[in-house]
């Protein structure tokens, strides 16, 4: 099951967000949105929507250089392995209870409104619920952590990470014996990226995506036709 969850789902999970967003883009672009509630309720989510979102994209770019870089770069850098432990616990905790405090007013608001509510699919509803509970894994973690300042937890969920993304056959025994509040991260983490193409989360790749297809486009629009002269 450790060899499933950590060896082969990851690559699951990967496949079906990068296969299933190129598809969503391609076949339902104007689908591709946030499907903003903004007009039904301003105040609420102009306070969730920004604790929400800071606390995440911190958290999401903490893990993003936290985990996919080298350990032997931060060696290089004379970072050693407990301070940065402890950075990510502590950085990572505060970016996290923001966006857990954002979350829990977006649901209360989407939930509660019932203009919000109305205009909800249980998709959205779904996803804000599923990436609280996400939250609260993630903060859980940080006692965890604190409790380990030698920092070889960091260290193993760092190798795991390299492991998956360098087709590392033993990827998922360097977390074998983490705690199961890291495993459960994971779990939950990767089954988010499943749901990502099926969610309006597809928006975060908005950014990305338009401007590829820009430049990757076949043909230019056509203004005005040019007349021939007699």
């Amino acid at each position: 099951m450790n060899q499933f969850l950590f060896g082969t789902f990851p690559y699951i999970a990967l496949t079906i967000l990068l296969i299933g967003s190129i598809a969503r883009y391609e076949r339902d672009p104007y689908t591709w949105k946030s499907s903003s509630s903004q007009l039904l309720d301003r105040r609420m989510l102009t306070v969730g929507s920004i604790l929400f979102h800071a606390g995440v994209l911190i958290v999401f770019f903490g893990h993003l250089f936290g985990l996919l870089l080298p350990v032997e770069f931060y060696d290089a850098l004379g970072v050693r392995h407990e301070w940065k432990q402890v950075l990510a616990a502590v950085g990572g905790g505060i970016a996290g209870a923001m966006a857990l405090i954002g979350a829990i007013v977006l649901i209360v608001r989407r939930l509660q409104n019932p203009r919000v509510r109305a205009s909800s699919t249980f998709a959205d509803t779904a996803i804000i619920i599923i990436l609280a509970l996400q939250l609260v894994l993630g903060l859980l973690t940080v006692p965890v952590s604190l409790s380990h300042p030698d920092g070889q937890e960091m260290v193993k969920l760092m190798n795991w990470a390299n492991g998956i993304f360098t087709f590392d056959g033993a990827a998922a025994s360097y977390i074998a014996d983490v705690p199961a509040v890291f495993k459960a991260h994971i779990v939950l983490g990767l089954i988010i990226f499943i749901l990502f193409p099926f969610t309006r989360l597809v928006h975060m790749l908005s950014g990305l995506a338009a401007p590829v297809r820009y430049l990757l486009r076949t043909g230019y629009q056509i203004v005005r036709t040019r007349k021939r002269r007699a």
